[in-house]
This record gives C-alpha cells, structure tokens and sequence, in this order.
C-alpha cells in the first residue's frame, strides 16, 4: 500500500506511528539477519575448526614430524586405546599402546572425529601389524601410523609422504579387506 493511500485511511497520528514502526521493523529485520548470518559463520568456523585447522593438517607441527626415512612395520598386541591432547591447538587423537617382542611404544593413529567414522575400531588385546613413522614424541619413542592391519581389515591413515587421509577427507575407500598369510 502507498504511503498515499495509508495517509488518506488512516489520522495523522496513526499515519506517522505506523510509519515509525515500519521503520523499526525494517530495522529490527535486518539485526535479526545479522546475528543469524553472525551464529552461521560462527557455527561453519566452529566445523572448520574441528577438522581443518586443529594440527591435524598436513602442514601442521606435529604432522611435520613424520619422516618418510624412518617408516618401519611392527607387530603387537594392543595393551590400551586412548583419547589424548597432543598439543592445545589439536582435537583428541587416538593413541594406542602396542607391545612388540621388543618393546611397548605409543602409536599416534590420527584424530578421533575421524576415526570415530571409520569401520574399524581397536580394542585391549587386539593383534595388529602398524606401519608407520618412528619418531621422539616428549623424549619418548612413539610411531605415527601410516596403516593399521587388524584381523583382515587395512585402516590407511597416510600416504608414503605422511599426508593425512582426512586432509582430503573421504571415508570410502579407506578401508581394504585384505587375506594376511
């Protein structure tokens, strides 16, 4: 309706009171908007946050530890499965604690909100073949797995060069069913 049309429908005074209260819904309507275009940004950074830019990118410190030079292959039991801060900046990991015939080191796997997400799990007790970076984590031993064999299951973590598979994350295809002899 034309501001003409309302000026001759309505008083004066409820002319410029409607035409105030136009003014403060237009105004209301677009802090509404705000804040919600705010809490959006705000929620997609959040999500970001959690698996983009928490460490656990390739070009992180941490993953910067992986050497291809020092990859070698073990085998052991799981003694625990645990959910760890590496570092402030990072989401949990999941560690597991492997003892071999000669030790018992720490494997970093990778960061639970992707792992969670995978077919394979790992439990006290499993047997398993890893595949990974040895490296000093805290002057202490640790691998950064590449792959983890489990039963007839292959959970691949990184590539030979160390990229996280969860850079370009992608959960098909990361597991392989595999006969091991």
């Amino acid at each position: 309706m034309s501001n003409i049309i309302v000026a001759r429908l309505l008083p004066n005074y409820l002319y410029s009171y409607k035409l105030k209260l136009l003014k403060v819904m237009k105004f209301l309507t677009l802090k509404a908007l705000l804040i919600s275009l705010i809490i959006v940004l705000t929620a997609n950074t959040d999500v970001f946050a959690q698996q983009g830019n928490t460490g656990w990118g390739r070009n992180s410190n941490y993953n910067r530890l992986f050497n291809p030079k020092t990859v070698e292959t073990l085998k052991g039991k799981v003694l625990t499965v645990k959910r760890t801060l590496i570092e402030k900046n990072m989401s949990y990991g999941i560690h597991l604690k492997v003892k071999t015939k000669s030790e018992i080191i720490s494997v970093h796997l990778g960061p639970a909100w992707y792992l969670d997400n995978q077919d394979i799990q790992f439990i006290k007790d499993n047997n398993v073949t890893i595949t990974g970076s040895r490296i000093a984590y805290k002057n202490a031993p640790a691998i950064i797995a590449m792959h983890v064999i489990k039963e007839n299951l292959e959970l691949k973590l990184r590539d030979n060069n160390g990229y996280p598979v969860w850079s370009g994350w992608r959960k098909r295809g990361m597991i392989n069913r595999r006969s091991i002899k």
